[in-house]
């Protein structure tokens, strides 16, 4: 009877994904500038052959956001049925800015605001791997590129030949060419914002300090920003924000291995700001078990 109601969840969710299609980019109603709360969790149950890859794509969700939201679970032998959490409940950086793209290293996460609107759009992205950080601090884009070359900068060459592979001077456009086919020049010139010939790196720390998206969400992105649109860089593990009156806490496991183990005491202190003047009663005990197990999901800690 088990198999039977299994082999029918299975069928179900192959029409579902038949009729919607790969469900892309998420876009949410923008809040108030004091809420800062935007999309809802999801659940999926694992077809056979699925893994975390394969999940992220269908969902638009990063690699290892669904390893923090799914502790335990292996994430390339899924066994058929399990119940994976889907994390598209997010609270948006901490930023004045609302136009324009904000990237969170820490969620490997972007997040767009187009100019004159009341809507974000959120895409996962890749960042540098460490000793190739992708750099923090406002930005802008400064040149948009489709079909662009790699120049393969001497940094990545000479790294990549004491590995012993050898790479070109440069890669013309094509399926080998790891920029994809559209590339959006950081003000920082050397960095680009691009998409992939190997979507397995995106959700991670992959890249050379670039920030690399899925081919079909860097199409999308292309189309919607413009030369000079700003950006911003920022390195937020954890994030506060309200929505109907309760106060929700999100923390992703730092960057940094120094920060790995959190300082409770800075949290503690942004916790308190923000519920300065509020009639908001804080379960510092949650807050505590949220910021150790660092799930990337958003959890309520006072009302």
């Amino acid at each position: 009877m088990y198999q039977y109601n299994l082999i029918i969840r299975w069928v179900y969710s192959i029409i579902f994904m038949l009729y919607t299609g790969v469900i892309w980019a998420a876009t949410f109603t923008l809040p108030s500038s004091d809420t800062r709360l935007v999309g809802r969790l999801q659940w999926f149950q694992a077809l056979p052959g699925d893994t975390f890859y394969s999940i992220g794509r269908r969902y638009d969700i990063g690699y290892y956001e669904l390893v923090e939201a799914n502790p335990g679970i292996n994430p390339t032998r899924i066994i058929p049925g399990t119940i994976i959490v889907i994390p598209t409940l997010h609270i948006l950086p901490a930023t004045k800015l609302r136009h324009g793209l904000v990237i969170n290293l820490a969620e490997l996460r972007i997040y767009y605001y187009p100019e004159h609107s009341n809507y974000v759009i959120t895409y996962p992205v890749g960042i540098g791997r460490e000793g190739w950080n992708t750099p923090l601090g406002p930005s802008r884009i400064i040149q948009k590129i489709k079909n662009p070359t790699w120049y393969v900068p001497a940094s990545i060459r000479d790294a990549r030949a004491k590995e012993g592979v050898y790479l070109p001077k440069s890669v013309p456009p094509g399926p080998d060419n790891p920029l994809g086919n559209y590339a959006m020049r950081l003000q920082q010139s050397t960095y680009l914002i691009h998409g992939t010939n190997d979507y397995h790196g995106v959700g991670r720390r992959s890249s050379s300090g670039c920030i690399r998206m899925l081919p079909e969400d860097v199409e999308s992105l292309f189309s919607e920003v413009r030369v000079g649109t700003p950006v911003a860089i920022v390195d937020q593990p954890y994030k506060l924000g309200f929505s109907e009156g309760k106060l929700y806490f999100e923390a992703h496991v730092p960057l940094q291995e120094d920060a790995r183990h959190i300082h409770f005491s800075e949290v503690k202190r942004d916790v308190l700001t923000a519920v300065s003047g509020t009639a908001i009663s804080v379960n510092w005990q949650r807050l505590h078990k949220i910021a150790e197990r660092q799930t990337g999901i958003p959890q309520v800690i006072g009302q």
